[in-house]
């Protein structure tokens, strides 16, 4: 059975991504079969961890998808797993909600009855650490910090003072202190880190992190601390869900998905839904090759298509077969850096335009920098190629970029209601395509998935 860790931080910042990747690689050295995950909708940390550990890492996200989902995927991608790490988001107990735990680290710790592993920044910090660790320790009873790691410390005497202080003063063990060291980190840019696909992760970095964790943490007592993968209720929630392995479903259609430097924010779940709901996926680059592929209908994730404008817009005749295929009634589903590149334009950061696929007859602009970042309720108004007017949904914004004026003569699909409770009209339906920048969870409503290779299945028969 698989041991799990939480990875929970103070704050953003303090270093979570640093220490988890550590962790996975110096227990993957060790030979431990390490299955990770991410709590929250984050795109850039699953894809480091895949890096890492040579499995797909999965998002556990308990407000787009729900407690059940949560212990589900867990159960159904740790079955073969020594050791299980789940990566926080933000602080501890940051999510969707400022007065409960909904989406944050601690409501999945507690779902998975999980211990927690406190990343703090103790850079400027000596005893007032052990003040902020029992701070967390007593914020919520029901919440297990069993371990505290220090990152960012001046030396070993600084380590072994913020030690004397947590043991002191706290229940949580005091398993290890890391150096402050410019070489642990990685590059950022807006949206976050830079990405593992652009290839920051190398095999040298990998090693130094490694060493670095193996020689300033205790792994043999925080592997001790791991608890025992629970598996009450986990069965269940497996044996109910619409999931299969690769190979029962029988194919009804083959979905292109756009997957590069521009274009690489998917969530794994929503590969799994469509496979097991009869797609065939084959992934391809709208910067690298020479034609759109072959297929019955197409997928646009999110990613950085404005600092690949240039080279998407020079890609001409993918350009124009994407333009055919939607003229032709192909299905297709854009989302965010998808809905840029469908877009008739995208002016980059330095305010230089590019034509793009011009599905969508708006122009989207870097300018200016615009952060737009939240939790999304969706309620589809029309019939789409993912659901028919009525169908609801969970998904997350997160782009800097502006959606130009769009004419009213182009449906709007969507209801979207923010946090706040704001509602207004999006999800942009043109023929067959779908474009939206909401990163729609299939895993909140698995019909989407179903519906979308429905949609492609028939869009092949009619064009057959």
């Amino acid at each position: 059975m698989a041991r799990v860790l939480v990875v929970a931080g103070t704050a953003s910042g303090v270093g979570k991504t640093t220490v988890t990747l550590g962790l996975l690689e110096a227990y993957r050295r060790r030979g431990l079969v390490v299955q990770a995950f991410k709590v929250g909708p984050d795109f850039i940390d699953p894809g480091f961890h895949e890096r890492v550990t040579g499995r797909p890492s999965y998002n556990l996200d308990g407000w787009m998808c729900g407690r059940d989902h949560v212990r589900a995927t867990v159960a159904r991608h740790a079955a073969d797993a020594h050791l299980v790490i789940v990566e926080g988001v933000m602080g501890c107990f940051d999510g969707a909600d400022p007065t409960g735990d909904d989406g944050s680290t601690a409501q999945a710790a507690k779902w998975l009855d999980a211990p927690v592993v406190l990343v703090i920044d103790a850079s400027a910090q000596a005893r007032s650490a052990a003040a902020v660790v029992a701070g967390f320790e007593r914020f919520d009873p029901e919440l297990r910090v069993a371990a505290v790691v220090a990152n960012r410390l001046g030396g070993e005497a600084h380590a072994r003072l913020i030690g004397d202080a947590v043991r002191a003063a706290c229940r949580a063990e005091f398993v290890g202190g890391i150096a402050r060291d410019s070489a642990l980190e990685l590059p950022e840019r807006h949206l976050g880190l830079v990405t593992a696909i652009e290839g920051v992760l190398t095999a040298e970095f990998r090693q130094c992190l490694a060493t670095t964790i193996e020689r300033s943490v205790d792994l043999d007592r925080l592997l001790a601390v791991a608890s025992p993968l629970s598996s009450g209720g986990f069965g269940a929630a497996i044996e109910g869900g619409r999931y299969r392995k690769g190979g029962e479903a029988p194919l009804r259609a083959r979905i292109g998905v756009a997957h590069d430097a521009a274009f690489q924010f998917y969530y794994r779940e929503n590969f799994d839904l469509l496979r097991a709901a009869g797609a065939e996926l084959v992934f391809w680059s709208p910067l690298a090759d020479g034609d759109a592929p072959d297929v019955d209908g197409l997928y646009f994730g999110g990613g950085y298509p404005e600092l690949h404008a240039r080279a998407l817009a020079d890609n001409v005749g993918v350009v124009k077969a994407i333009a055919e295929r939607a003229r032709a009634g192909t299905p297709i589903y854009a989302e965010c850096g998808g809905l840029m590149y469908l877009a008739a334009r995208l002016e980059d950061a330095d305010g230089v335009p590019y034509p793009m696929v011009g599905v969508l007859p708006a122009a989207v602009s870097m300018r200016p920098r615009r952060l737009t970042l939240g939790y999304t309720d969706v309620r589809f108004a029309e019939d789409t190629p993912l659901g028919v007017a009525g169908t609801v949904a969970r998904g997350h914004e997160f782009h800097c970029s502006t959606l130009g004026g769009v004419s009213p003569q182009v449906k709007r699909a969507y209801r979207v209601r923010g946090r706040d409770g704001d509602e207004h009209a999006e999800g942009f339906l043109i023929g067959n395509a779908l474009l939206s920048y909401v990163h729609l969870h299939f895993g909140s409503n698995p019909t989407l998935a179903v519906n979308f290779v429905a949609a492609c299945a028939a869009a092949s028969q009619h064009a057959c």
